[in-house]
């Protein structure tokens, strides 16, 4: 008898704590996959952000480090460049990343530290409560915007894989969704490429990825991927905004 599927070495064996239908599990799994197919579990370093994933080292079976809030690209800047032959990591939501964390990435990716994103977008703060984060969209019920975010006040959601991939620093930029089992497969070859990128050296490389957060959203797990689909897809057009360091339209 053969082993089709098993999981992965790069994961421990305690189970995730994340809410029923949320696909930071699935994430972490795909990372994993990633790291045992690289063959390099021993040479890699986490880091781990404020959210929900702040209990990520009770899951990734690798050293790993947490940040303050925000602060995980410049956790990983340094943690790099003491160890330049280490392959790092962030692992970061919306609200970590895009919000209080905004200037870290901009600038590691201006910078074009040889560090690797995976930045998890459910367009709401999620642990805290369901705030309206800077990835909502517009019109979106969130706590902090019971009546729908209204750019008047609050201005447009930001897309920050566009942003960061105008930077010269930024090698690989790549939008993904785990929403179905196509979009899982693909997911997983982006996270390889950005992971690759960096064992290359060709500078910084992110993959945000659209997330679902049924909770905060107030949907079933199956209706969530659905409105992930119908809505933040349009907004957030998935594929790879840049490769190697040049622009490309891959959508």
């Amino acid at each position: 008898m053969s082993i089709i599927f098993e999981r992965p070495r790069s994961l421990t064996d305690k189970p995730f704590h994340y809410c029923p239908g949320c696909t930071h599990g699935l994430v972490h799994r795909l990372v994993a996959e990633v790291i045992d197919e690289l063959d390099i579990q021993a040479n890699t370093i986490g880091v781990e952000p404020v959210g929900c994933a702040v209990s990520a080292h009770d899951y990734f079976d690798i050293d790993m480090q947490e940040a303050a809030h925000g602060r995980a690209p410049a956790v990983a800047t340094g943690i790099k460049r003491v160890w330049p032959d280490k392959v790092v990591f962030t692992y970061q939501g919306d609200g970590d990343l895009a919000s209080i964390g905004m200037a870290e990435i901009v600038h590691a990716a201006a910078r074009g530290e040889r560090i690797t994103t995976i930045f998890i977008n459910n367009a709401i703060f999620g642990m805290t409560g369901g705030q309206m984060a800077p990835t909502s969209l517009l019109g979106q019920v969130t706590t902090t915007s019971p009546h729908g975010r209204d750019a008047g006040s609050a201005g447009y959601p930001i897309r920050v894989s566009e942003l960061l991939a105008t930077l010269q620093g930024a090698a690989y930029v790549a939008r993904v969704s785990v929403h179905d089992v196509k979009n899982i497969a693909r997911a997983k070859r982006s996270i390889k490429k950005a992971f690759t990128t960096q064992i290359e050296d060709k500078g910084f490389s992110i993959v945000e990825v659209l997330s679902t957060c049924p909770i905060n959203w107030g949907m079933t797990p199956a209706d969530s991927l659905k409105w992930l689909q119908d809505n933040m897809i349009p907004y957030y057009p998935l594929g790879e905004l840049k490769v190697d360091g040049e622009g490309v339209i891959n959508r």
